[in-house]
């Protein structure tokens, strides 16, 4: 599986002054009344969502396998100085150093406090097996002071490009030393009409130098939305759809002594959906098998009260693991969860979203002829069967020796 990288930068301390001041000034920005993480969060795709590419204008890129941050610039009025940091789930943010970005009037000026939405990945030339950190930017949310938030994906992505990306290429091309000092590259990710999804299926997907996710389709005309968007659709073979848990393990009690747990035995791997808040719930179990069991024992790795993502294996009829989600502060919702279920009940296989192609680009040029346009053209790129898996146990209680509460043993099984 390829590398997922490490957010660099340095960390501002959790709950200082400094931390509270920038959720603060980036609410602000946003025009949010809450502090919370901003960025948007997609949907799972499912059969129902055909209509949807049918009825709307959406655009489709690949899903990069990375990692989700924002990108925060905050350029004092005052003093022009300009400071970077990364934004990521946790709400936590990362100061790097090595980054400007110029004004695109006056070059010689900094561009204002602005706030874009991307993935930071990590590539691997297959050649020489170098890796390079990238940031591929795909939205914004504030641009150079301004909140874009309220304006339709096509002028967002344009100001993306004209304000942000283009007068930061120009000063590299002109300035190549200053790559040099840089923390990662920043690229800006290519879109392509919902229609022509088979091209990012043959040609970009492949082209690659990082791992993918499957697609994701985000509907032209709506604004931008902080936290779940329905109109941001993320697609994935019905088999590979997976959801993020909080796992726990249960062990026998010890022969020895029945009154302690025995660690060394194979515990049960329950998954334990998020409910809100710090409250979790038991909601099914993960199959882990003798030999796995004993490499996780040998390479001594913890994974009690870790977020881990898993897919449902129809052969085995059974969650299994796919990773650890160590940058994710949560599991998914129970509601994201069961919703994510039902999309792998009614998924979409690859050879019927591609036979859907040809209705979604005539109903595409319909509209637009009915609206007597053509549609904007993107701007370029640059380089199963449905789990059961219903809740087997009722909410836990409280309980001061577990963070995610509960009972110490459930029927003779130890925590």
């Amino acid at each position: 599986m390829p590398r997922i990288p490490d957010i660099p930068g340095r960390l501002i301390p959790p709950r200082s002054d400094q931390e509270s001041w920038l959720r603060r000034f980036a609410a602000g920005l946003c025009q949010l009344d809450n502090e919370r993480f901003p960025g948007s969060q997609p949907v799972s795709f499912g059969a129902r969502d055909l209509e949807k590419l049918e009825s709307q204008d959406y655009w489709v890129t690949e899903k990069s396998d990375g990692v989700r941050v924002l990108l925060f610039v905050h350029t004092s009025l005052q003093t022009k100085d300009q400071a970077v940091y990364l934004i990521d789930r946790h709400n936590s943010y990362r100061e790097v150093q090595g980054l400007y970005f110029p004004h695109h009037e006056n070059p010689m000026m900094p561009l204002r406090s602005s706030i874009v939405d991307g993935e930071l990945v990590m590539d691997t030339d297959p050649r020489t097996k170098e890796e390079t950190m990238r940031f591929l930017a795909f939205d914004c949310l504030v641009v150079d002071d301004q909140n874009v938030m309220g304006r339709p994906l096509d002028k967002r992505y344009g100001r993306l490009q004209e304000w942000f990306f283009k007068p930061y290429q120009k000063m590299l091309r002109d300035h190549p030393h200053m790559a040099q000092t840089q923390p990662f590259e920043v690229k800006v990710k290519g879109v392509k009409f919902s229609y022509h999804a088979e091209e990012v299926f043959e040609k970009d997907i492949p082209a690659l130098q990082h791992g993918n996710d499957g697609l994701i389709y985000t509907c032209v005309q709506t604004s931008y939305v902080a936290g779940t968007d329905p109109n941001i659709l993320k697609w994935k073979p019905p088999s590979e759809n997976s959801i993020d848990f909080k796992l726990i393990l249960r062990f026998p009690p010890s022969r020895e002594s029945p009154r302690d747990p025995d660690y060394f035995a194979k515990p049960v791997f329950e998954l334990h959906v998020w409910c809100g808040g710090r409250n979790y719930e038991p909601y099914d179990v993960m199959q882990v098998t003798d030999d796995e069991w004993e490499s996780i024992k040998a390479s001594g790795e913890q994974l009690d009260d870790r977020i881990v993502e898993v897919h449902w294996d129809a052969a085995v009829h059974a969650w299994r693991m796919m990773r650890f989600r160590d940058d994710k502060p949560n599991g998914n919702h129970k509601s994201v969860a069961e919703a994510i279920i039902k999309s792998i009940a009614e998924g979409v296989e690859k050879d019927a979203l591609l036979a859907r192609s040809n209705a979604i680009r005539s109903a595409w040029k319909t509209r637009q002829t009915r609206l007597g346009a053509q549609p904007p053209p993107p701007p370029p790129l640059f380089n199963a069967g449905a789990p059961d898996a219903k809740a087997r146990f009722g909410p836990l209680a409280r309980s001061p020796w577990s963070k995610v509460s509960g009972p110490p043993e459930v029927f003779g099984m130890k925590r």
